[in-house]
């Protein structure tokens, strides 16, 4: 049997805003079912799908403390998505360092034709 890709696991889960705020949630600590469910105009059906899509995902874990069956943030796969995203800093910097210079560039030679222009117009009648 083929492993799953847990990257795109992962993307898949964060890509709903409910998911995401229930992350959000669970990153403050533990809490149940029905705390998480608490800011969100659902059923609680409508919840546990996010929780089930966040589990599968390795996102989060059901925990057990005699009756209370809290929910808790796993935060590896979110490290991944980081590790894959970091691999594209160096790029996104160069382009940044790029842009920074063409728009200095542009900048000097603004502030050079502005000049030009004030050398000309003191030389015109007032």
């Amino acid at each position: 049997m083929q492993q799953p890709d847990t990257l795109s696991a992962t993307f898949a889960a964060l890509s709903d805003p409910t998911r995401r705020a229930i992350l959000a949630r669970l990153a403050q600590g533990d809490a149940s079912v029905k705390d998480l469910s608490a800011p969100f105009a659902m059923t609680q059906p409508a919840i546990s799908k996010h929780l089930r899509v966040l589990e599968r995902a390795g996102l989060i874990e059901q925990g057990r403390q005699a009756q209370w069956r809290p929910r808790r943030l796993r935060a590896r796969p979110l490290r991944d998505v980081a590790d894959w995203v970091s691999q594209y800093r160096r790029h996104w910097e160069d382009s940044f360092d790029r842009l920074d210079a063409y728009l200095h560039e542009l900048n000097d030679t603004k502030e050079q034709a502005d000049g030009d222009h004030d050398d000309h117009d003191a030389n015109r009648p007032r």
